[in-house]
């Protein structure tokens, strides 16, 4: 299911079904452009395929409907889960009306006309501000500006899985199944979510946003859960790179294009060939036949990189490609050290930057 197909079903809600119900104490609104929206208020990872925000009169967000991964835009789209939270919504503003919920002011308006790029190539041309186009020329901006932090800007939307976070979707915030660090910490099936770093959060979408507020280079993450009626404070030892997703489906300008495919080499095999052991060495798997056509870069199937200019060894990054693309601008060129059977070789990568419908 598309997010196009949710939003159908979203639309045409049986008004006498108990979803129904719930969205006619809704003022309901869409929006076909982006043009006139606060954008640090509705502040979201623009590379969703759909966005729901509930807001009072004074427009004090009380959830956030929506968040994907990589693999599918409508991943956590789902019809029980978004009756859950309007249900939520609904007590949130019962909370508000009797004064015990109190907000915050929200922040001062920035719209899509300060940033340069969608003055000039969107709104100057008469085009419909796109949710894709504020994330392209933000990050664009961003970049120009040098302020451009590619842990940051580049990894959105974390994905909750690296954590061994397994929702149990329709029921919204309650686990499904603890894995990895997140069942080292102690999460349990059934517990529900109730907060991440202190904020409370009633859908995937406010929980992904906060995740996403994470510093990259933060080595644990307090949530608290409701487990058995009670609540219980967790925290997780954060994984090496939990941030890193992968970005194809956001065709960013900003991510360099490499034309080649390698995996890290044990631990062993470093040694044995004289490696260190935290070094980038990787074996290239795949060369596409875009790498000639783009003169990208003249890898081999079955070389190993082991470094950048000269650097083997980066605190973030563990393997070659991963450091040129938190490193460099799309469009640099950069020394690889290769191995190519016993010789050790220079090779130059050539990256390339996407374009993006020809806008910029």
């Amino acid at each position: 299911m598309s997010g196009r197909v949710f939003d159908v079903q979203v639309v045409h809600t049986p008004p006498e079904s108990s979803r129904g119900q719930l969205l006619q104490q809704y003022v309901l609104a869409r929006v076909m452009s982006m043009q006139d929206i606060n954008l640090d208020l509705y502040d979201y990872d623009r590379h969703n395929a759909l966005y729901f925000f509930a807001v009072n009169a004074e427009e004090q967000i009380y959830f956030r409907y929506g968040g994907r991964d990589s693999e599918a835009p409508d991943t956590y789209l789902n019809l029980d889960s978004l009756e859950l939270a309007l249900k939520a919504g609904l007590q949130q503003h019962d909370l508000y009306r009797e004064g015990k919920r109190v907000g915050t002011a929200p922040p001062a308006p920035r719209y899509p006309r300060d940033i340069p790029g969608i003055q000039k190539f969107v709104l100057d041309r008469g085009r419909c501000v796109e949710c894709h186009h504020l994330a392209h020329f933000e990050s664009m901006e961003l970049e120009r500006s040098g302020e451009l932090d590619k842990l940051r800007h580049m990894y959105r939307s974390p994905d909750i899985k690296k954590l061994g976070i397994h929702l149990d979707i329709p029921q919204g915030l309650r686990i499904a199944e603890a894995k990895g660090a997140a069942l080292k910490a102690g999460l349990a099936t059934g517990d529900v979510i109730l907060e991440i770093e202190s904020e409370p959060v009633i859908t995937f979408g406010d929980f992904q946003y906060r995740l996403d507020k994470v510093d990259r280079r933060a080595t644990t993450l307090s949530i608290a859960v409701e487990r058995k009626g009670e609540k219980k404070e967790i925290e997780i030892q954060l994984p090496d790179l939990w941030f890193v997703t992968d970005l194809e489906h956001r065709f960013w300008t900003i991510e360099p294009r490499l034309y080649f495919e390698a995996d890290p080499l044990s631990v062993d095999e470093k040694k044995s060939l004289g490696f260190p052991d935290d070094g980038f060495a990787s074996r290239v798997t795949e060369v596409p036949f875009e790498a000639m056509l783009e003169q990208a870069n003249e890898l081999e199937k079955g070389d190993i990189i082991y470094s950048v200019d000269g650097v083997e060894r980066d605190d973030v990054a563990k393997d070659a490609a991963l450091y040129v693309k938190l490193t460099c601008r799309s469009g640099d060129t950069v020394t690889l050290g290769v191995l190519r059977g016993d010789e050790r070789i220079e090779l130059p990568l050539n990256t390339k930057r996407k374009s993006f419908r020809r806008l910029d």
